[in-house]
């Protein structure tokens, strides 16, 4: 019973917050307009995005749309993967989301890049980058087509200590 209330209070808490983002936007009442979404700009700069180099890919993973506009059930599925109780096996799925940048299932070499650019703040060269690259798809590639499938990335990460 507690966990039941718990969840709706949180769940209160987000609607709070999805509506104090654009109150013109969001009515109380989803019952005249129930398929209301904010546009990408408002939620990157929530201040547990605000300074995420992924901002965007990690709204964009989550919404329905792929263009980052949120439905308020696309928010609390952004906030419950993103909180420390979620499972370790669904963070990977978004993260893998959020790594593929072109949205091909895989994480090649382009969207390493990327991923590095944006982790690096753009400080390494792209010499260095390549080099980075090349031996992460080396060493997680298990099926040795060049770049990661979703398998390939688990395996990767289960090697590693994930909050």
């Amino acid at each position: 019973q507690q966990n039941k209330e718990d969840f709706f209070l949180l769940v209160c808490r987000l609607h709070g917050r999805y509506h104090e983002m654009a109150p013109n936007i969001v009515p109380m009442d989803y019952t005249k307009d129930p398929d209301v979404k904010l546009p990408i700009q408002l939620i990157i700069n929530m201040p547990e995005l605000k300074e995420n180099p992924f901002k965007e890919r990690i709204v964009e993973a989550f919404s329905e749309d792929g263009e980052g506009n949120l439905s308020f059930n696309d928010f609390v599925d952004m906030f419950s993967v993103l909180s420390e109780m979620a499972p370790r096996e669904l963070k990977a799925i978004y993260a893998f989301k959020i790594y593929d940048f072109n949205t091909d299932n895989f994480i090649c070499k382009s969207d390493l890049e990327k991923t590095l650019n944006k982790l690096t703040r753009e400080e390494l060269t792209a010499e260095e980058i390549t080099l980075v690259c090349e031996k992460v798809i080396e060493e997680a590639d298990m099926d040795g087509d060049g770049k990661l499938a979703f398998a390939d990335f688990e395996n990767m990460i289960s090697k590693i200590h994930l909050r």
